[in-house]
């Protein structure tokens, strides 16, 4: 009597247990970066599910499928990431970053210092990765504190709600933008989704960091590469030398509002004049909307920096650099979610679904939830979950719009970071803050986020299944 067949032995629920232990433990274990973890965890899903199986090169072209769907998921969203490096690096570099800080902070008036960081973290979230944002206003957060002497552990923690949310909720941040990828979401409805579900957790946020900021106040600290003379020379920096707000703020708004206007006019084709719908779709899309931005913001750099073309061209080299990686990552996130639907896991899990009820908002989060906490990066939880969350999907759906799993997937990356995410080091090593002190404020904070995302994402699917935007 034949072998069973090993993926048959097995079972896909336990390749998929296989396949998330060697991540987690490739990552946080091993040291394994991050691209290698997924692409070799790719790999083990196919080797294992064809394993059983006879056929003469079955594991040659099992490792060839990976690369192709590593090839698809590169060619997805590899430009949409590069190019919104290149804004976020841009903003920074011409001080337009500086300017929308400040503007904002002279609209709502200092002693609404605390909404202001709120707001400029939860805007610069959108193109810039969160340690850059935390990097960029961070010297700011100290530098009111020493104007004011109180609230820097507030200010700190409202910087770190706005920016952490949009940076899990809101493509083209890499994290979102792979999720809306992998589960097929119209990209406007997760930008204006991701932004509106984004208000409500970024308030609770501001709400605890006033509460422990009343509890556990802390001074400024000296931090490395930070004295407080330092501060006071950047907090008097003549806005005079920074370009104007709109003209600053254009490469942020300006592609969000492209391509929600495009998603918007795409549900209603047939009463809008096609010359006109062609035209918005044609720059609503991603890819034109995002380098429209990007025209923008390099244009004001070299107009700052006084550069040529050629100049700008070569500053260029820096964010493609950091965006490169960030492309192998979650790439190979989606040649591993692709070899997980291959392997059959989205039928196992609904024949165990099948009589029972499975809130799979709910399930999405807490898969989200145990990759986070087991390996730390938040990425890499997003990709994982969301991949899982295809593969179960199937033809029948979620029973409710796969935006409400986008954001499960989002809030649920951002739970409890401690010592083993690279957040947490940054928020306490620039912050000035000690491991105990972040634990208490920066972790709790996230939690806080993550489960109040989880509910309302919770309660709106329960009321609006299909959305009503």
């Amino acid at each position: 009597m034949s072998a069973l067949p090993l993926a048959f032995t097995l079972g896909p629920l336990t390749v998929l247990v296989i396949s998330v232990v060697f991540i987690i433990a490739a990552i946080a274990w091993l040291r394994l970066h991050a691209f290698f973890a997924l692409i070799f965890a790719g790999m083990l899903v196919g080797l294992l599910t064809v394993a059983g199986q006879t056929g003469d090169g079955r594991f040659i072209k099992t490792v060839e499928a990976v690369m192709v769907e590593f090839g698809k998921s590169a060619g997805a969203i590899g430009f949409t990431i590069a190019i919104a490096s290149v804004i976020g690096v841009a903003l920074m570099e011409s001080g337009a970053a500086d300017k929308i800080i400040r503007r904002f902070i002279a609209v709502l008036g200092e002693q609404r210092a605390a909404l202001a960081l709120l707001a400029c973290g939860f805007v610069l979230g959108i193109p810039v990765f969160f340690d850059t944002v935390f990097f960029l206003l961070v010297p700011l957060a100290r530098a009111l504190s020493l104007r004011t002497g109180k609230n820097y552990m507030m200010y700190v923690l409202a910087i770190c709600a706005g920016g952490v949310i949009t940076h899990g909720t809101v493509p083209p941040t890499p994290g979102p933008l792979v999720v809306a990828e992998t589960l097929k979401i119209d990209l406007g409805v997760t930008i204006v989704g991701g932004i509106l579900f984004g208000i409500l957790p970024a308030l609770a946020g501001l709400g605890w960091a006033r509460w422990i900021n009343a509890r556990m106040p802390i001074p400024v600290r000296e931090t490395s590469g930070s004295s407080l003379a330092s501060l006071n020379e950047i907090a008097g920096r003549n806005e005079d030398e920074l370009p104007g707000f709109w003209v600053s703020i254009a490469p942020v708004v300006l592609p969000v509002v492209l391509i929600g206007l495009a998603s918007a006019l795409g549900t209603v084709r047939a009463s809008v004049p096609p010359g006109l719908l062609q035209a918005v779709e044609f720059f609503g899309n991603k890819n034109i909307a995002l380098l429209i931005g990007a025209v923008i913001a390099l244009w004001v750099y070299a107009a700052q920096k006084k550069l040529g073309i050629k100049q700008v061209g070569d500053a260029l080299g820096a964010p493609l650099e950091v965006a490169g990686v960030i492309i192998l990552i979650t790439a190979a996130g989606g040649a591993y979610g692709a070899m997980i639907k291959n392997a059959g896991v989205g039928d196992s899990v609904r024949a165990m679904a099948n009589g029972n009820s499975v809130n799979y908002v709910l399930l999405a989060w807490v898969l989200a939830v145990v990759v986070r906490v087991a390996q730390g990066s938040a990425t890499v939880a997003m990709i994982t979950a969301s991949s899982i969350m295809l593969s179960i999907a199937g033809t029948q759906g979620f029973g409710v719009h796969a935006f409400y799993i986008f954001l499960a997937v989002g809030y649920g990356a951002m739970f409890c970071s401690w010592m083993n995410d690279s957040g947490f080091w940054v928020i306490s090593k620039l912050g000035g803050l000690t491991q105990g002190e972040a634990l208490r404020s920066w972790t709790i904070l996230l939690s806080i986020i993550s489960v109040v995302g989880l509910l309302q994402a919770l309660v709106a699917a329960a009321f609006w299944p299909n959305l009503w935007f």
